[in-house]
């Protein structure tokens, strides 16, 4: 594991600079849209596991999927890795991208 140093907001509103441990990231799943290819990344920081959807290419908008995975093992973890996987087939863009109230509007008659 590396120390980098990272910097975050904490409740006072202030941005404060810490060392934390931060693991290797891990690709758990890939899909593509119009958009072009999105990778699914776990990742262990300051001990907490983390989902995110990063732009394959590595330029445009990263989204974090969930965090504390840990808490819930690791079937929860490809559970929810499945079914993400399964809703951007289904919508053809990033699910964290698209409100559930369009997902919604989207199905009604």
């Amino acid at each position: 594991m590396t120390t980098p140093t990272v910097t975050e907001l904490v409740p006072s509103g202030h941005h404060v600079a810490r060392r934390v441990e931060v693991g290797e990231r891990v690709e758990l799943g890939r899909y593509a849209i119009s958009a072009g290819e999105r990778v699914i990344y776990g990742q262990r920081v300051a001990g907490v596991v983390r989902l995110v959807d990063v732009p394959g290419g590595g330029h445009g908008r990263a989204y974090l999927i969930e965090r504390e995975l840990e808490q819930d093992g690791l079937s929860a973890l490809q559970a929810l890795v499945t079914d993400y996987l399964a809703q951007a087939a289904r919508l053809g863009d990033v699910p964290m991208a698209v409100s559930p109230l369009d997902r919604f509007l989207d199905h009604l008659p």
